[in-house]
């Protein structure tokens, strides 16, 4: 399928995927939504795909939600898009394949929702971070002030919600909002690394990984951990995890 707002690429069981509106520095707005829940119709069914990448164009990331498609909104408008923000993103995040956002510029307001919506975040020594919406009057709308507290503790979240200020990928970093920070001209290639990192564990045992983890943590501790011993269990005997210790005693690679 050919899509106008982004750009997708496969190699093996890797998928980049490159919002490219870098007119408008990859502003979100109701066709970049569009598009991309097209795009999750098909890949929720691909097997194949074990590892999404996102990231964009240009300078930015996701520079933000697009102010000129909002400006004329009114409240009943707003929440529609709101909501249609909130359940695309929410499609992302339980996408069954590990998604990283390679994060090469801003990443503001809706931009930072999206890599927040993401797994792992991985950030150029370029990017931003932020969510300004109080600037325009307005409050994030794509679920940022749910996730960002989440990820940096209360009180961080509400410094950066309340001033709507920008911060630099280190400081993104020490937060815990960042996993890890590269120069630009390395991200793509330290991304891919951690993508192929990923593949070459076992596939069951990477997609049970995430789904037990992002279903444990609002589960509650004792609920998680019920989860997790039931999923421990029931990957016994799949041939997946037979293959993985036969070829740990072994001292080979596990033919996965």
């Amino acid at each position: 399928m050919t899509y106008t707002t982004f750009k997708t690429e496969q190699s093996g069981p890797i998928m980049v995927l490159t919002i490219s509106r870098p007119q408008a520095m990859n502003a979100l707005n109701s066709l970049v939504f569009t598009e991309l829940n097209a795009f999750l119709d098909v890949i929720e069914k691909q097997q194949d795909v074990r590892v999404l990448i996102l990231t964009g164009e240009g300078k930015a990331f996701v520079a933000g939600a697009d102010i000129s498609e909002m400006a004329n909104m009114n409240s009943e408008q707003g929440k529609a898009f709101s909501i249609l923000g909130q359940k695309t993103f929410a499609r992302l995040e339980e996408l069954p394949c590990i998604v990283i956002a390679a994060v090469n510029g801003f990443a503001l307001g809706g931009g930072c929702e999206l890599s927040m919506a993401c797994d792992i975040r991985i950030a150029s020594t370029s990017a931003k971070f932020g969510q300004p919406e109080v600037n325009l009057g307005l409050i994030p709308g794509y679920a940022g002030t749910q996730r960002l507290s989440r990820f940096v503790g209360l009180s961080n979240a509400l410094l950066l919600l309340a001033t709507g200020d920008m911060i630099p990928a280190q400081e993104a970093f020490r937060m815990g909002l960042v996993q890890k920070v590269f120069e630009p001209d390395q991200l793509m290639e330290e991304t891919m690394n951690v993508a192929k990192k990923i593949i070459s564990k076992g596939p069951q045992a990477v997609r049970q990984v995430k789904s037990v983890t992002r279903k444990g943590l609002p589960a509650g501790f004792s609920s998680g951990c019920d989860l997790e011993a039931n999923v421990f269990g029931s990957l016994f005997g799949n041939g997946e995890s037979g293959e993985g210790m036969k070829a740990f005693l072994e001292k080979r690679p596990p033919n996965w």
